[in-house]
């Protein structure tokens, strides 16, 4: 295996956790960076040798999620099909940490796509502003002000969830 495809297939765990963020579904995620993958390794000589790969993944990915994100507009929202009864028994353990988690990933999904991308690109994927706003396409001005912007939304639905954990329901 030549040097150019090791190097992008050691970005598939970022792109995979980069991918689940965005799309909060194991099988569209997967399904984005399966897309993503075919598309690099069919333009491999966009990318040069030497280089790391992971901008120019990360720009690709970007790309797609957008282009998908305007198809699914297009199209109107798409209903979940119900589940098995032998699916729907299956349950995974449920542990008391998880639920912060399950909080935040749930306010990321109530944010815009553009923030939230903003956002996983830095905070998650550690790219700097200026990686960040050339992989998004965008000003890096315009990139601050959509971190700030989705910090801001993250905090208030947040807030707003914490507020409803803690009502009491007292019975006299």
């Amino acid at each position: 295996m030549d040097q150019r495809r090791a190097a992008i297939l050691a970005e598939i765990p970022r792109l995979r956790r980069y991918a689940r963020a965005l799309l909060r579904n194991r099988d569209s995620a997967d399904d984005l960076v399966q897309d993503c993958l075919e598309r690099a390794l069919g333009k491999l000589e966009g990318w040069r040798t030497g280089d790391n790969p992971r901008r120019w993944l990360f720009t690709i990915m970007h790309h797609l999620f957008v282009d998908q994100m305007r198809r699914e507009k297009r199209r109107g929202e798409t209903a979940m099909l119900p589940i098995e009864t032998s699916e729907a028994m299956a349950v995974p353990a449920y542990q008391a940490e998880s639920v912060a988690s399950h909080e935040i990933l749930d306010a990321l999904q109530a944010i815009s796509p553009d923030r939230r991308a903003a956002l996983l690109m830095v905070a998650v994927e550690g790219f700097s502003y200026a990686e960040a706003a050339n992989v998004l396409g965008v000003p890096a001005g315009t990139l601050m002000s959509r971190i700030a912007r989705g910090r801001e939304e993250l905090r208030t639905i947040l807030e707003d969830g914490s507020r409803r954990r803690a009502i009491r329901v007292i019975e006299k």
